[in-house]
């Protein structure tokens, strides 16, 4: 195994979904195992550490739900929960044991990739410390999430520091609005990510209307191009 990938644990009681996630996910960068159970999922704990655990909540004997508390009580593993239910009340509970994220079923594993990456970059202890972003005399540090220039901090909202994360994450990738919505947690649709661009430009741009750095790639979304 390569030791500098994170390392997932997928524990779903669904065999077909559970060699889909660890072919799909293991295809994107990440070393994975698998698990049937919560009894199955302890034992692979015991020798093993994760960077991050998809857990499902509809599983046989020991529910998702009880097995996720059981674990947060005991460790800051970073939870992924998956459901077929979806009622607020469901997410509720979910999130009130400790997970991280939620995500119902069916879902696109593309989105499921994107929440295990936003959820990555919250909890950064077992990745490698990423380096900072420089953007002409603006310089970005995406483990405080803090931006300066020259040396003088540059105020940054919550959201605005989310986009600037996911977007410094991928130099040269380009990101759909409804990625970064996803990433960031922004509210409201497509054109809100527009407003928060055109906000963060001002900060970073030696001229916003003619952007350098944060730039638009027309029909598909933004990319972000640093030094």
């Amino acid at each position: 195994m390569d030791a500098e990938l994170p390392h997932i644990l997928v524990v779903d009681d669904d065999d077909r979904l559970r060699e889909l996630l660890r072919k799909f996910l293991s295809e994107n960068g990440f070393l994975v195992s698998t698990a049937s159970d919560a009894a199955d999922a302890r034992a692979k704990l015991t020798g093993l550490a994760f960077d991050l655990i998809v857990l499902d909540l509809m599983m046989p004997g020991e529910s998702g739900l009880a097995f996720g508390a059981d674990l947060r009580s005991r460790s800051a593993v970073p939870i992924l929960m998956l459901t077929a239910m979806g009622e607020p009340e469901d997410r509720i509970a979910g999130l009130k044991t400790g997970a991280d994220d939620y995500l119902t079923k069916p879902f696109e594993p593309r989105e499921l990739l994107l929440r295990i990456r936003s959820v990555l970059r919250r909890h950064p202890q077992g990745e490698a410390p990423r380096k900072e972003v420089r953007m002409g005399d603006v310089v970005f540090d995406p483990a405080r999430e803090q931006l300066s220039r020259a040396g003088r901090p540059i105020r940054l909202t919550s959201v605005e520091a989310s986009l600037l994360s996911a977007l410094s994450e991928r130099p040269g990738e380009t990101l759909s609005r409804d990625e970064l919505i996803s990433l960031t947690g922004a509210g409201g649709e497509g054109r809100a990510i527009d407003v928060q661009v055109t906000r963060l430009r001002r900060k970073i741009e030696p001229d916003p209307r003619l952007p350098r750095y944060l730039q638009t790639v027309r029909g598909r979304g933004y990319v972000l191009r640093p030094d």
